[in-house]
């Protein structure tokens, strides 16, 4: 789950194939065998070159097209002529979910303890719980380090932890004992159906981003169900 702008550029991605035009673009970008150039475009959807040309450029504002410069003539060196512009289709996918989630990390850190398990026979569960450990810890660490240092003061530390936490689509809220109560869950729709499994999950993954962070006041993650909240809440001893 990433921060507040690249929801905002996500988005305008999404938003950007809302003209029709845009759209017939796309697929055709992405039915291409190759690069295509202004040109071609226009060709394809019988549309002028500099309608073409106005759309494929606002398609890669928004990274859904891939822009590079290549001689098409076949010549190269003095009287060879300018580069023609082409565009391709990105693999970049594109999703936006209100409120956000990651269902991505959930299906990653799955497909990581059913491959441990199959490989050692250990129960799913226990090789889910240690991945998500893991893969917490890893991420605590990473913005541990980045954000923040071993001197940094506790509110400093505290506030490094709520944004890691709203990055990765927590909505976390602090109350003035310190807990942190998080307003959304970001594997929703996969804790209502799998609550044990997934909720264990997500207690586990948020465990490991604690103690990733190294000293944190004595912060704990714990299970406390609550309409309207994350499974987990982050609380002090």
């Amino acid at each position: 789950m990433e921060d507040t702008q690249d929801l905002e550029q996500r988005v305008s991605a999404i938003a950007a194939l809302d003209l029709p035009v845009r759209r017939q673009l796309f697929r055709f970008l992405r039915d291409a065998e190759r690069p295509i150039s202004r040109d071609d475009a226009a060709k394809a959807l019988d549309i002028p070159r500099s309608v073409a040309a106005f759309h494929l450029d606002k398609l890669a504002e928004v990274g859904l097209v891939v822009v590079h410069f290549e001689r098409t003539s076949g010549r190269s060196g003095p009287g060879a002529g300018r580069p023609t512009k082409l565009y391709g289709a990105t693999d970049r996918e594109m999703a936006v979910s209100v409120p956000d989630r990651s269902y991505d990390l959930a299906g990653a850190l799955l497909a990581t303890a059913i491959d441990e398990s199959s490989r050692t026979g250990a129960p799913v569960a226990k090789c889910l719980a240690t991945a998500a450990r893991a893969a917490g810890r890893a991420l605590g660490e990473e913005a541990s380090s980045a954000a923040t240092s071993r001197r940094s003061s506790r509110a400093q530390r505290r506030k490094a932890i709520v944004e890691v936490l709203r990055r990765h689509g927590y909505e976390p809220r602090v109350a003035r004992s310190g807990a942190i109560a998080l307003k959304n869950c970001p594997f929703h729709r996969l804790a209502e159906q799998h609550r044990s499994l997934v909720c264990g999950m997500n207690l586990d993954f948020l465990a490991g981003l604690l103690e990733g962070f190294g000293p944190t006041e004595e912060l704990g993650a714990r299970l406390a169900p609550e309409p309207g909240y994350c499974c987990v809440r982050i609380t002090t001893a």
